[in-house]
C-alpha cells in the first residue's frame, strides 16, 4: 500500500509512518511546517488535497486539536473550520482520488456519548459534537467505496523525536515541583503512540470502517500520577468538592468573558470524576511509553 500520513510530523502520525515502512508498505507524509521527513507542507483547512493524493491507496488523518483553550463565544464555527471542513474535503478529494481506505484518528470521548447518552456530551461539549460530526460528515464524503476507521483516543503515551503528547508539559512542571500532588476521584483509559499506530495500520490493511476505541489500561487518576512521577512521591485524595467547585468557577468565568473552550468547564466534573474506561483494555504495557513522555 501507499498511504499518505497527513500530520505525519506528530507524535501519532510518526509512529503511523514507522509502522506501515516496517510492514513493507510506503508511506507519505503531510504536515503544516516544514521539517526533516515531511514530504510535502499542506495546510488542511486550506490546501487542495487532491495535490498530494494522486497516486495513493490510503489516507491517515493524525492532527490534532487544543479543546481546552478558551475561544470567544460561539465556539462552534470555529471549531467546525478546524476540526469538520478539512476533514470533509480531504476524504471528497481522497474519494474522487480513487484510494479504497482511510482512518480518522478521533477521540473517545465519541465512544462515551454512545455508550452512555444520559451524559449529552454532544450537547454540554462543543469538541465531542464536532468529533461526531467530524466522523459522521468525513465518511460520508468518503462513500461506501473508502471505508474510514475511526480510531477513539484516551490519552496516549510516548515520544516521537521531540513530539511529545500536548498535555504533558504541565503535569511534567506539576510532577518534578515541589507542590502536594493530588489527585480526584475517577480515571481513564490509555494507551501508547505505538499502539494507536499498529491498530492504525491493522485498519488500513483490512480496510475497516468501524469506529475503534483504544485502551491498554484503565487507570485512577492517582495511578496515573504516581506512575508519571515514577511512584517517588505520594499522591493524595483531592476531594470531589474542590474539583466541583473549581470548575465551576472555570465555567462562570468564561460566561463573564464570553468565551467557550470546546469541553465545558461547567459540565466537565461530570467526566473528570467517572471512569472514563474503555472495556475491555488490551493489557498491552504502557510503562515505557510513560517514561518517554517523562524521563526522570
Amino acid at each position: 500500500m501507499r498511504i499518505l500520513v497527513v500530520g505525519g510530523s506528530g507524535l501519532i502520525g510518526a509512529h503511523v509512518v514507522e509502522v506501515l515502512r516496517e510492514r513493507g508498505h510506503t508511506a507519505t507524509t503531510a504536515a503544516r511546517s516544514p521539517r526533516p521527513g515531511v514530504d510535502h507542507v499542506f495546510e488542511a483547512k486550506s490546501d487542495d488535497p487532491r495535490r498530494i493524493l494522486s497516486g495513493c491507496d490510503g489516507v491517515v488523518l493524525a492532527t490534532r486539536t487544543d479543546e481546552q483553550k478558551p475561544l470567544p463565544k460561539p465556539i462552534y464555527p470555529a471549531f467546525r473550520r478546524d476540526m469538520i471542513d478539512p476533514v470533509v474535503r480531504l476524504f471528497a478529494a481522497a474519494r474522487e482520488e480513487g484510494l479504497t481506505r482511510g482512518v480518522l484518528m478521533g477521540s473517545y470521548y465519541t465512544y462515551f456519548d454512545r455508550l452512555l447518552p444520559q451524559w449529552r456530551l454532544v450537547e454540554r461539549h462543543t469538541y465531542v459534537r464536532c468529533r461526531r460530526e467530524q466522523a459522521q460528515e468525513g465518511r460520508a464524503a468518503a462513500g461506501p467505496d473508502l471505508p474510514v476507521a475511526v480510531l477513539e483516543l484516551p490519552f496516549v503515551f510516548g515520544r516521537a523525536g521531540d513530539r511529545l503528547p500536548n498535555w504533558s508539559g504541565p503535569l511534567d512542571r506539576w510532577t518534578r515541583s515541589r507542590f502536594p500532588l493530588a489527585a480526584p476521584a475517577g480515571g481513564t483509559a490509555v494507551t501508547t503512540a505505538r499502539n494507536v499506530a499498529e491498530t492504525a495500520v491493522d485498519a488500513l490493511e483490512s480496510r475497516s470502517g468501524d469506529d475503534i476505541p483504544i485502551a491498554d489500561e484503565n487507570l485512577s487518576w492517582a495511578e496515573m500520577i504516581a506512575r508519571i512521577a515514577d511512584h517517588k512521591r505520594p499522591v493524595r485524595n483531592l476531594p470531589s468538592a474542590v474539583v466541583k467547585a473549581a470548575l465551576s468557577a472555570g465555567g462562570a468565568l468564561q460566561k463573564a468573558t464570553h468565551k467557550e473552550s470546546g469541553v465545558n468547564p461547567s459540565y466537565a466534573a461530570d467526566l473528570f470524576l467517572s471512569d472514563l474506561f474503555v472495556e475491555p483494555p488490551t493489557g498491552r504495557p504502557v510503562d515505557a511509553a510513560i517514561r518517554e513522555s517523562f524521563p526522570r
